[in-house]
């Protein structure tokens, strides 16, 4: 756990969210601001930074099985979107690795 890091203080449970599911090594919340009708964040309860933090696969393949287990429990969620920002020139503002689960619409973009 890191002191200063928002995700952290989550899993913790000294900062407040809405819990959608949670292992013993991964958290689902819901995002504050979400972009579409379901915006869930997959975050490992193990502090990495980043993507290029992450040396145990076996979290990387429990945060892929959680999105999976995530559309299979949401009807509206068949259809998602999963993006990671890997540092700050590309979005990244918690750094706390964590994905993006994103469903209920249809993309367009890319």
């Amino acid at each position: 756990m890191k002191a200063d890091c928002i995700f952290c203080a989550i899993i913790a449970r000294k900062a407040p969210a809405t819990i959608v599911s949670e292992t013993d090594d991964v958290l689902v919340i819901k995002d504050i601001a979400p972009k579409t009708p379901i915006h869930y964040l997959i975050i490992p309860k193990h502090h990495y930074n980043d993507l290029q933090e992450l040396n145990d696969c076996c979290v990387g393949s429990r945060l892929l099985s959680t999105a999976q287990q995530l559309s299979q429990e949401t009807p509206q969620a068949k259809d998602y979107r999963l993006l990671i920002n890997n540092g700050y020139g590309v979005g990244q503002r918690v750094f706390h690795l964590h994905m993006h689960f994103l469903a209920g619409k249809e993309f367009t973009d890319f």
